[in-house]
């Protein structure tokens, strides 16, 4: 049945739940003749083969299911993806000249605001931080409200890293409770000229901001610079468990 219940919910991904309507009406008057079929018609010939063959190959797997379960499943699935949805967003950010084309968020406030949120954990990676004051203060305030902060930068030269700005002392002076990682490219295998130039941050799995910009009152401030917001959804918590495994599996060591 999960099988069958998976092919469902991947076509109620695709499809407007006004034609789900109709794939469940059709279902509902069909009597059992041959479900498939009926299927197929209401969602017309255009629509994905590899779907409906995957549905085919599932109905097969499960011939006793009725027409009326598979109606409901269609609407189970439906609702579902709308929820899911509506309960996901994605933003623009952006710094530099604008244009009054598309409503735009600057980096700045977009980066505080996520620390500011964050309840349980946050996670930030930049090649480098300097000279940004809110970004510090909003990392303090974070620790202070006991927010466990880990941060990912790329350590300086003098350290065996790639930037000439010791990042990582600025932090760890003017937030001793954050938690500061650097990339053990020994241990990965990785290039002595390897770079940690990621830029991201993702709050409690919840809330991730993946930008262009490092944390530096030139990207928050004057550069161009350009990231997307995700509320919601599968990345964030994704994005989450990947920074979590470097640590966990000693990728990424604390300093």
């Amino acid at each position: 049945m999960k099988s069958l219940n998976e092919a469902v919910a991947r076509i109620a991904l695709e499809v407007h739940p006004e034609r789900i309507d109709a794939v469940c009406s059709a279902l509902g008057s069909s009597q059992d003749v041959n479900a498939l079929a009926v299927v197929k018609d209401a969602l017309g010939a255009a629509f994905s083969p590899t779907l409906i063959a995957g549905l085919a190959k599932a109905l097969k797997a499960n011939p006793k299911t009725s027409s009326g379960e598979l109606s409901a499943m269609f609407r189970v699935s439906s609702l579902t993806a709308s929820l899911a949805a509506g309960a996901s967003s994605v933003e623009l950010v952006w710094t530099g000249p604008a244009t009054g084309m598309v409503p735009i968020r600057h980096t700045a406030q977009v980066l505080t605001g996520l620390i500011d949120d964050a309840r349980d954990r946050l996670f930030l990676v930049s090649f480098v931080a300097y000279h940004v004051g809110g970004v510090v203060d909003a990392l303090r305030r974070a620790t202070e409200r006991s927010v466990q902060v880990r941060v990912l930068l790329e350590q300086s030269k003098a350290h065996g890293g790639n930037v000439t700005v010791d990042s990582i002392a600025m932090l760890r002076e003017s937030i001793p409770r954050a938690q500061i990682y650097e990339w053990d490219k020994t241990a990965a295998g990785a290039a002595h000229t390897a770079s940690v130039h990621a830029k991201c941050a993702v709050a409690d799995g919840a809330v991730a901001f993946v930008t262009s910009a490092n944390v530096s009152d030139a990207a928050m401030e004057r550069n161009m610079e350009l990231g997307v917001l995700l509320r919601g959804g599968q990345l964030p918590e994704q994005l989450d468990r990947h920074l979590a495994a470097l640590v966990t599996t000693k990728q990424i060591r604390a300093i």
